[in-house]
């Protein structure tokens, strides 16, 4: 083939994979949701230093949509948990179990925080499992705070 023939069968090649249709592209259905979510591990400080805080825990996977959000409510007081922080997550549907993982916001040195999870779905609907309230403290300056790894279950 000589040249000439061969980059036109290139050009023509590629605008065929370029112009497919999109709308044509697979999309899966929600996965069948969990009868019960519960939390098999967890939930506890998985980091901690003067600029990240991170909270862990491990459910069954709650299914439905791909899209979820791990959610914890925390405080200094336990009886009033009024700030929230979240974390987007993509559930794997080959896994029978999901590890949710939230950065918190600015939290003071040195100071005992209370918190408590949960997780939703991208529809804003809680999963329907809440944990019990915990507590950890902060570290100082120049502490660091780091739990083990996950083991999944």
């Amino acid at each position: 083939m000589n040249r000439a023939a061969l980059t036109l069968a290139i050009i023509l090649l590629s605008g065929n994979l370029l112009s497919s249709n999109p709308a044509s592209a697979q999309l899966l259905p929600p996965a069948k949701k969990a009868a019960r979510v519960r939390i098999t591990q967890g939930p506890e400080l998985e980091a901690a230093n003067g600029y990240l805080t991170i909270i862990r825990w491990t459910t069954n996977n709650p299914g439905g949509s791909d899209d979820h959000f791990g959610v914890v409510h925390y405080s200094t007081d336990p009886k009033h948990l009024n700030e929230t922080a979240k974390s987007h997550i993509r559930l794997n549907r080959s896994h029978s179990y999901t590890v949710f993982r939230v950065r918190l916001g600015a939290v003071k040195p040195k100071t005992t925080y209370y918190y408590k999870v949960t997780s939703m779905g991208s529809d804003g609907k809680s999963d329907g499992e809440e944990s019990a309230i915990n507590h950890f403290t902060t570290p100082g300056p120049g502490e660091v705070i780091a739990a083990s790894p996950p083991q999944p279950k």
